[in-house]
């Protein structure tokens, strides 16, 4: 059910942006994600912030507990097909995993031909490109065509505040980020859980468009999904039910994830280089609206948000306080 559109606009002026736990370990901070890492194990605090191009660019109200509780839904769901990092979920903001060598690469899983940045299949489809990442595409698709099968198509995993760069399978094992054998395992765990990523958000009314996967090798070698599975944030999800009325109008389709921001700054004339426009409050919280109704779609269940502090919350659910 729709949240109350004034809890959003007050929690504007109170989103997780950042955290400082030193007790917990040697922190990480990535564009959403603060980890700590200690003792074999990694706690891993959902911020608010959201990126887009490569950057941090604002926060969401309660984007953190979404994201938090759609990954710990995924993984738990996914649990036999593919290992998994997750140890408990103490907080709606936290996860603590087993700590994992990341492997270099991040494991891309397209499944339609869309896209509004600069490095999108769709971009490069629209340019004249018909081999991407080592892939060729037929002519005449056209623009958010489902494509005829799922493809990888694995990006390297920039240095904090450089981009991605797409790769090749070829060019990702002759730089040495994976060995081929690992790469085909990788690429066969993947390309298993997005079809039952696409199965289960079909029957929730919903198309898993494409998603990024991050893997790593457990302690004894064991190829592992961590970080996230399926959220707004790694994900593109469109709605089923308006897919084809979108397709033959020649529109976008309605999407449900953080390509709604994507597009907001694309209209704004922004896609990622020099400055941007600030989100304004109502593009918050319509974004927080669309990652609230997700989880509710994706998972069967209302949403429950938590409005004490979140430092002082995460504080006393970790024991720190």
């Amino acid at each position: 059910m729709p949240i109350d559109p004034g809890l959003l606009r007050a929690q504007c002026a109170k989103t997780l942006d950042r955290t400082d736990f030193t007790a917990l370990g040697a922190k990480y901070e990535g564009k959403v994600r603060d980890c700590y890492i200690q003792g074999g194990r990694r706690v891993i605090v959902v911020t608010d912030r959201i990126s887009a191009f490569d950057r941090v660019l604002g926060t969401i109200p309660f984007k953190g507990q979404v994201l938090n509780q759609i990954a710990a839904f995924w993984f738990e769901k996914t649990r036999a097909i593919a290992p998994n990092h997750v140890i408990a979920v103490p907080d709606p903001n936290v996860t603590i995993g087993r700590e994992c060598r990341g492997l270099p690469l991040e494991f891309v899983v397209r499944g339609y031909l869309t896209g509004v940045t600069d490095t999108s299949i769709w971009t490069a489809y629209a340019r004249g490109d018909r081999v991407y990442c080592g892939h060729r595409l037929p002519e005449r698709l056209r623009k958010h065509e489902r494509l005829p099968r799922p493809l990888l198509t694995p990006t390297t995993k920039a240095e904090h505040g450089a981009h991605d760069e797409l790769i090749s399978r070829d060019a990702a094992i002759e730089q040495g980020l994976a060995s081929a054998e690992l790469y085909e395992r990788a690429e066969t765990m993947v390309l298993r859980l997005f079809a039952e990523g696409q199965q289960w958000a079909e029957k929730q009314g919903l198309i898993l468009v494409d998603t990024k996967y991050e893997l790593g090798l457990d302690p004894a070698g064991v190829l592992t999904v961590i970080d996230e599975i399926h959220t707004p944030d790694s994900s593109r999800y469109w709605y089923l039910d308006t897919y084809e009325r979108a397709m033959a109008d020649g529109a976008d389709p309605k999407a449900m994830d953080k390509e709604f921001v994507r597009r907001w700054y694309a209209e704004q004339g922004y896609k990622g280089e020099g400055t941007a426009p600030p989100l304004t409050d109502a593009v918050r919280c319509e974004a927080a609206q669309r990652y609230i109704e997700t989880y509710e779609r994706i998972t069967g269940l209302a949403f429950v948000p938590d409005t004490e502090p979140p430092l002082q919350r995460i504080r006393r659910n970790l024991g720190l306080s």
